[in-house]
């Protein structure tokens, strides 16, 4: 990374940060982007070519860490498509718990107010369906429907496991770490120990 990229990054950031300090202390429908630019001593115009809404202020970190999770999958060599995905939910999470607090808040937010309850849901969609894409990329060529068809499966049942782990680690930040229990989660998928649907014999 250049140094302007570097800067670009660092003023990114630090928008961010100030927004989420804001939101905190004032609320985030009280809170005007004037304000945030303000204190991140850019001007508005700076502000909006970084993040076009305030919603992507409040989800920037979530947004990273989902991101990055697929940037580096995509990045990887030929691997047992059920390790990469394990890979893949537990670098999410590795990088969520780096700041517990700003998670809660940005699910405190999204259950607040509906703007950023409906962008979050766009970011989860974004993921599964990159993840799947992905997915789509490593599977065998030779029937591109089932490819599809599997790869659509597991990247929401990867998402649907993040979610749940999150919402738990969220709710029981004290007991409970969040890759140990994406790891039971996994267990009990794999042993059954989940009542998922079950198929018609005809």
């Amino acid at each position: 990374m250049g140094l302007r990229e570097v800067k670009r990054e660092r003023t990114r950031r630090l928008i961010a940060d100030k927004a989420f300090e804001l939101f905190s202390d004032h609320g985030f429908g009280r809170t005007t982007v004037e304000q945030i630019a303000a204190a991140a001593e850019v001007g508005p115009s700076t502000l909006y070519r970084y993040f076009p809404t305030k919603e992507g202020l409040v989800l920037e970190f979530v947004d990273d860490c989902l991101a990055d999770a697929v940037d580096w999958f995509h990045q990887q060599p030929a691997m047992d498509l059920p390790d990469g995905l394990r890979a893949v939910i537990e670098r999410v999470l590795e990088q969520l718990e780096r700041n517990p607090d700003r998670i809660r808040a940005v699910f405190e937010l999204a259950e607040q107010t509906g703007s950023v309850s409906a962008h979050l849901n766009e970011l989860i969609w974004r993921f599964r369906t990159d993840l799947a894409d992905e997915l789509v990329r490593r599977l065998p060529a030779d029937d591109p429907r089932r490819s599809e068809f599997v790869a659509a499966l597991s990247a929401g049942i990867a998402m649907n496991i993040i979610e749940t782990v999150v919402r738990v680690w969220v709710d029981t930040p004290d007991t409970v770490e969040a890759k140990a229990l994406a790891r039971r989660a996994m267990r009990l998928l794999r042993t059954g120990g989940v009542p998922l649907p079950g198929a018609p014999d005809a």
